[in-house]
């Protein structure tokens, strides 16, 4: 992983703004090879397909499970969602070329939304509040557009009351962005932006690996308790990240400092901020 000196207080405010974060060179050369041979590995063992999409990643690899506590990034989330945060998703996905749009058991495309559950989470004036926010690590060549990229409408998760005159991701919608990058960038963004995963019409394969974090107060969608193995030998930012802070479920919503060692990365800052911390 690259170590990457970043201004996190300018980063803040821009994701509060834009809602989203494009960072060139998260990852190393090297490890952006390690992760595609893990993936490589990963899909060797699935049935064939043209769309993959693996949940709870980090138990399938240990080069996925040290994404979670990336030395530069994760003090940038601790300052955007709050410092009692944890491992909420580490969801893998490829979408290999398919440019007669064949239809796929999982997913190979998805319309525009917003992360979530259903019903939905509430929402306050017309706006949705961001309960998790999302590392999206580029694996593969997704420099150019129409290569299967995550599209975004920047700025929609400060518009009460929005909703985009249509979902059809491959529809174009004004101020739509696709995001663009190189093996080893990576984007942030807030559950409550607008997204969708367009169409691989492309000769080129996506790989993304996406690693979100929530408050510890939120059930994750990976597991409803990590498992030991991935416990074993964990330091105690990661324990924390993976959910393993007390046997008394009530520290998970009002933790004592020694629980949440993250809080040694808060820069203290907003009220979207604050409100995840305690």
């Amino acid at each position: 992983m690259n170590d990457m000196p970043l201004d996190i207080p300018a980063l803040t405010e821009q994701f509060e703004e834009d809602g989203y974060l494009l960072l060139r060179g998260a990852l190393s050369e090297a490890k952006v090879a390690e992760l595609n041979a893990a993936i490589d590995r990963i899909i060797a063992g699935e049935p064939k397909s043209l769309a993959y999409n693996v949940y709870n990643s980090v138990e399938r690899d240990p080069s996925i499970l040290s994404l979670i506590d990336h030395p530069s990034l994760l003090p940038l989330m601790v300052n955007l969602v709050g410092y009692n945060i944890q491992l909420h998703i580490s969801h893998l996905t490829v979408r290999e070329p398919n440019p007669d749009d064949a239809k796929t058991e999982t997913s190979s495309f998805i319309n525009w939304h917003q992360d979530g559950p259903h019903p939905q989470f509430p929402k306050i004036g017309g706006l949705t509040a961001p309960y998790y926010v999302k590392i999206c690590y580029i694996l593969s060549d997704m420099s150019e557009p129409d290569r299967g990229n995550t599209k975004i409408i920047p700025g929609s998760h400060r518009k009460p009351g929005f909703h985009p005159v249509q979902t059809d991701v491959s529809v174009p919608l004004e101020g739509e962005l696709q995001i663009c990058g190189k093996p080893g960038d990576a984007f942030i963004f807030p559950q409550n932006l607008w997204h969708a995963g367009s169409r691989n019409r492309s000769s080129f394969t996506r790989r993304q690996l996406f690693i979100g974090y929530s408050p510890l107060w939120i059930r994750p969608i990976d597991y409803h308790r990590t498992s030991q193995a991935l416990l074993e030998g964990a330091d105690p930012i990661r324990r924390q990240l993976l959910g393993d802070i007390s046997d008394n479920c009530f520290k998970y919503y009002v933790p004592e400092s020694s629980m949440v060692p993250l809080k040694k990365f808060w820069l203290g800052g907003s009220a979207a901020q604050t409100a995840y911390a305690h």
